[in-house]
């Protein structure tokens, strides 16, 4: 089992939900995914957002005193970013204790010292989904990856960033940001979610995208309709074949060699650690 303070770390899917929508949010947390976000940033008009502020902090605290906090599905609240008046607003009640969630995502992070200002308004020190969607934010990468901690997940927000950047959205202009977060990702020791793909009727295409950023090294993709969740979470699932091949490579070096022999291959150290991390993250006992 994955251990609650990894939770969010290792989330395959998580999945929006408009914060001005608060009658979605039972069968967003009925989906399936490893966490839902209520949204109060892009998915709410500014005259919305004091109304989706309240209504979130409203359920997020029924669900608590329901005894459903830490159960099934993280709950996660999205924040304003904090130079608007939105996100000072959030952080204010943030600081009140107004959101029973289990984890906060960061929107349009630009630096460490955002993610210090989030945690600062925090009492209870909550794990972040942390997402990069700017220039800005993809220059500040070491910096932002500094900040983070193991419980964390970094997020490519690569519609932001296509707009940002005037480049297309689409698979090869953003392929370079992509490998920029594996990177950072990598050096900081925590998940990558991978940007939501828009084309809600098409889940063929969905699930080679998922595929693809699995490949390049993301742990997860996030989901804007509860149609998604299924094909995303069936993307980056090992098969068994992986699984048990995984479990063998661990046991051939239990006793640690250098290098061993298993089915014809040399194994090493580095193939140790992506056995022991795909493992880690899928919540499977060595």
């Amino acid at each position: 089992m994955i251990s609650s303070d990894r939770r969010l770390s290792h989330a395959d899917c998580i999945l929006f939900v408009p914060g001005n929508r608060p009658e979605r949010f039972d069968k967003a947390f009925a989906a399936g995914a490893a966490g839902v976000v209520i949204d109060l940033e892009d998915a709410v008009a500014p005259a919305d957002k004091p109304a989706a502020r309240r209504a979130a902090a409203d359920w997020l605290a029924a669900r608590r005193g329901d005894g459903q906090g830490g159960r099934g599905a993280m709950a996660l609240v999205r924040l304003n970013p904090p130079e608007t008046r939105d996100g000072l607003d959030d952080l204010c009640m943030l600081a009140d204790r107004g959101f029973a969630a289990d984890a906060l995502f960061l929107a349009k992070v630009e630096s460490g010292r955002d993610i210090a200002l989030a945690r600062a308004h925090d009492p209870e020190s909550r794990p972040l989904a942390v997402a990069v969607e700017t220039a800005r934010g993809l220059a500040a990468l070491a910096s932002i990856g500094a900040a983070m901690r193991p419980c964390d997940v970094l997020v490519f927000g690569g519609a932001d960033l296509a707009a940002d950047l005037g480049a297309e959205f689409a698979w090869e202009p953003l392929l370079s940001a992509r490998c920029a977060l594996v990177q950072a990702a990598a050096e900081a020791g925590v998940g990558l979610l991978d940007v939501p793909w828009l084309d809600l009727n098409d889940t063929h295409a969905l699930a080679a995208e998922a595929r693809r950023v699995r490949a390049l090294g993301f742990s997860g993709k996030i989901a804007i309709h509860p149609a998604q969740v299924g094909p995303i979470r069936a993307a980056f699932a090992p098969a068994p074949q992986e699984v048990e091949r995984a479990r063998r490579i661990v046991a051939a070096m239990a006793e640690g060699a250098g290098a061993v022999r298993l089915d014809g291959r040399m194994i090493d150290a580095p193939l140790l650690r992506s056995a022991q991390r795909m493992l880690a993250r899928g919540g499977y006992e060595p």
